[in-house]
């Protein structure tokens, strides 16, 4: 009689590698677990979980100065990116499919109108919401020469005045800049300090935006820049557009507010012209004047 193959006998796996082996002892057969090949990426939990991706561009016809202010915010945040100049002829619609294609969900969107007025927007891209704002009182890192310091790439600290925990639309954008502004935990182009703070304030109806650095020795503030001032004029409830749910009725916009400088300059040159022509009236040759009938009823 033929005697049983005893013994230990390999079988191939499908892409090269050892799938298992089988024993056979008589009448027994045992299959060993299969091995993971080489060739697989061993699983790993990302850490980077808050993917937020901020695109950060202008229209076209900026000045110097917004440019400078533009290329400080790409500076103190990673998480940014870059884009080319929008033309101006182009709806703001369209920021949403440029939004797209550079894999960002928020935007910061800088918008000049008459080579003098700044207009910014901040949107959560594309469903929204979305804040307009004009833009003042802009000082840059290089304009300021302030004597504070920073890591590039290190993740700031967002202080919010209390002002935004009582009406709703400062709630609404205490979000919208906690979502922009944050850098996120584990970010790749951050890095894996705090020492700086992203102050935000609102005085007068207005937000306050200034950057400070955390002094190592004592934990005072240095401020760092740049420094700018948001009038807010309204909040949409879509991306770049939709219904309104807040609207500034404090807001005067700079034409209006030109055409006021150029209404009280042209008030005081009336009021001189109208005060010349008084004197004139009042100044005669004469210190009375005469009645020519009084010599009538003279006699010698």
């Amino acid at each position: 009689m033929a005697k049983k193959n005893s013994g230990k006998r390999k079988r191939a796996a499908p892409g090269g590698g050892e799938e298992g082996e089988v024993k056979e002892n008589d009448d027994t057969v045992v299959e060993l677990p299969a091995v993971r090949s080489s060739d697989e990426p061993p699983i790993k939990r990302p850490k980077w979980l808050n993917k937020q991706r901020v695109l950060i561009f202008s229209s076209r016809g900026i000045s110097f100065q917004t440019r400078h202010l533009m290329n400080d915010l790409r500076t103190l945040m990673p998480h940014s990116k870059p884009d080319t100049k929008m033309d101006r002829k182009d709806k703001l619609f369209v920021v949403n499919e440029v939004c797209e294609m550079k894999n960002c969900n928020k935007c910061i969107f800088f918008e000049a109108k008459k080579k003098k007025d700044l207009y910014m927007w901040l949107s959560n891209t594309p469903r929204g919401p979305s804040a307009k704002f004009l833009v003042e009182n802009v000082h840059t890192m290089s304009e300021l020469k302030m004597t504070g310091n920073c890591l590039k790439g290190s993740r700031p600290l967002l202080s919010f005045d209390n002002s935004f925990n009582e009406l709703p639309q400062w709630k609404l954008l205490k979000q919208l800049f906690t979502q922009i502004f944050g850098t996120p935990n584990h970010h790749p182009k951050s890095q894996p300090f705090v020492d700086h703070v992203f102050s935000f304030s609102v005085v007068d109806n207005r937000i306050w935006f200034r950057n400070y650095q955390i002094l190592e020795e004592d934990g005072a503030l240095a401020e760092i820049g740049p420094r700018f001032v948001l009038n807010p004029i309204r909040i949409f409830k879509g991306s770049f557009g939709g219904a309104t749910l807040f609207q500034n009725s404090r807001y005067i916009s700079p034409n209006q507010y030109r055409a006021s400088l150029r209404r009280q300059t042209a008030f005081k040159y009336k009021n001189r012209i109208e005060c010349k022509k008084s004197a004139d009236k009042r100044k005669g040759k004469e210190s009375y004047q005469l009645d020519s009938t009084d010599d009538i009823f003279k006699t010698s």
